[in-house]
């Protein structure tokens, strides 16, 4: 399916325009969604899903579920007795923490079909998406935010632009990693300079292959320079910039300022909280994002 461009107010040059077809088709060499991801997914957009048709998903994932019982178990979660069921371990976490962990468990398995050069790290993207959906959440929780629902899986998706300019266009990646290096543009500067086109403009792009919800893709789609006092869009970018700014990145090297945080106004106790249940959720989940 070639779909047309969504949120995107510029208009791409000829060769921008079939350099960004190129890209997205790259999303036709991954595998089809499972049940139990297209059923999360329509999950997002308000469509209900009970415990018990979810519990029978997952559980006919043998790897995904799992995880989620190792989760539970975990020590994020610590609690008497081991829990030995997927029904049960829904009940403990919730529809909204086993969606976020069933969908970055299923889409970073599924970002491993994809072929990509050696200069690109999958792990260091895996961890990258995966910590800024974490903190992503993490604020939307705390702040008067339009669309929280949206807050994990935008902060999950907001990259893989560069994961399809990388898998697709590896010519132009190579050139566009060049030219901010060898100039000091910033990369969404440098993409726009090579392609036309930017990777927030192409994340937004295969969300909308996806059927994601709007507010997500417009959330990704503005995630380098959003404004609005609790847009969804700028909490994403708070928490990209933070997430980089402590080393965790796509790229080695990229930077990110962890002072936007200020931006939201939290006081420092309610910062100083998010931050340590941050770390927490980081330290304890990053294994099953991987």
């Amino acid at each position: 399916m070639t779909p047309s461009i969504v949120c995107n107010t510029e208009t791409p040059s000829a060769t921008g325009e079939v350099l960004r077809r190129k890209a997205l088709r790259a999303l036709g060499d991954l595998p089809p969604f499972s049940a139990t991801l297209n059923r999360l997914l329509a999950s997002l957009a308000g469509e209900d899903v009970s415990y018990a048709k979810l519990g029978d998903l997952i559980e006919r994932d043998t790897v995904v579920a799992g995880n989620m019982l190792n989760l539970v178990n975990s020590a994020l979660y610590a609690r008497r007795g081991t829990i030995n069921s997927v029904r049960h371990a829904l009940s403990i976490l919730g529809l909204n923490k086993i969606r976020n962990a069933v969908l970055g468990m299923s889409l970073t398995r599924m970002w491993n079909k994809l072929q990509i050069p050696p200069d690109w790290s999958m792990a260091r993207f895996n961890l990258h998406s995966s910590a800024t959906a974490l903190l992503c959440d993490q604020l939307a929780q705390r702040l008067p935010v339009e669309y929280p629902e949206g807050a994990f899986i935008a902060g999950l998706l907001h990259d893989v632009g560069r994961l399809l300019i990388a898998s697709a266009l590896a010519p132009e990646h190579e050139r566009i990693q060049r030219l901010s290096e060898r100039t000091g543009a910033s990369l969404p500067d440098s993409e726009m300079k090579i392609l036309g086109f930017t990777h927030a403009m192409l994340s937004a792009d295969a969300l909308a292959v996806w059927n994601i919800p709007e507010p997500i893709r417009v959330a990704v789609l503005n995630h380098h320079d959003a404004s609005g006092d609790f847009s969804l869009g700028r909490v994403l970018r708070v928490a990209d910039n933070y997430v980089n700014s402590i080393g965790v990145s796509v790229g080695e090297g990229e930077s990110g300022d962890p002072q936007l945080l200020r931006e939201l106004g939290m006081n420092d106790d309610t910062q100083a909280m998010v931050l340590s249940e941050f770390k927490a959720e980081f330290d304890v989940m990053m294994q099953f994002f991987r």
